[in-house]
């Protein structure tokens, strides 16, 4: 069953230092839906350590561990930073979800200084009061879990799997026509060379099937649209090169005329 659309507010708080490890919401905690949930994390003694993270994304999902039986049901920011400090909240309405004990966690993608990004997840909790409904596979999902943990951490920078060079991560490798859910995925958009070596042009992705409407369609369930935060860097110099001279022709003759 679709969950119906939502509203999520988002305020970050003044507070920052390694790869997240949540505190807040505890493991195993009840927070009332409609209400305001609190998120806070800590430097989790791993690498990266948060003094070598610039950006963030966190969301509230629901399901199971495996990337396949879980959903992100509300982005809380999208472009958090961690120099603004180690805290957020937002306000979740009822209806995007069910009252399933131990549905719930958080999840965080972090951009490294470095390039390549490192997703956390948060210890699971419920959330009291919710009048929505969890898709089939999000409520398989929940019911292969034990015990509070929430998905493994997916490091792509301490592995060497950097983003800048290894392509897209997550949620970003999958097609964008075959993505579904309320929050969609774009890739980074790709890194032009220095130098341009290739004698035919080649499509960066394979083609796919058109189908024109011949009736109104339905509104889009989709609430927005996410794109890859960019991750590599680029260095720059002076230009050294002595400047040309002077025209001494006729087109220095026409220049002459606007002379003051």
């Amino acid at each position: 069953m679709l969950l119906r659309p939502f509203i999520f507010l988002a305020a970050l708080a003044p507070l920052a230092v390694a790869d997240v490890e949540f505190t807040t919401p505890a493991a195993g905690a009840s927070v009332a839906g409609g209400t305001t949930i609190s998120v806070a994390w800590k430097d989790s003694g791993s690498a990266p350590s948060v003094s070598d993270l610039t950006s963030y994304q966190l969301f509230l999902c629901a399901g199971g561990n495996d990337a396949s039986n879980f959903i992100q049901l509300a982005p809380i920011t999208t472009a958090g930073t961690f120099s603004t400090g180690n805290a957020a909240s937002g306000t979740v309405q009822v209806t995007i979800g069910g009252s399933t004990t131990n549905a719930y966690f958080l999840k965080m993608i972090s951009v490294a200084t470095a390039g390549g990004t490192v997703t956390n997840y948060s210890p699971r909790f419920s959330l009291t009061g919710m009048t929505g409904t969890f898709p089939a596979n999000v409520i398989a999902g929940i019911a292969t879990v034990t015990g509070t943990d929430g998905p493994p951490t997916e490091n792509q920078v301490t592995s060497g799997d950097n983003a800048a060079n290894s392509g897209p991560a997550g949620p970003f490798t999958q097609a964008y026509n075959l993505q579904t859910g309320l929050t969609k995925y774009a890739p980074m958009q790709p890194i032009p060379p220095t130098s341009i070596t290739a004698k035919s042009a080649t499509p960066l992705y394979p083609t796919s099937a058109v189908i024109f409407a011949k009736t109104w369609l339905p509104r889009p369930s989709q609430v927005t649209t996410l794109t890859q935060s960019g991750t590599f860097s680029v260095s720059s110099m002076e230009n050294t090169a002595a400047a040309a001279a002077q025209p001494s022709d006729d087109m220095q003759k026409f220049l002459n005329r606007w002379k003051d």
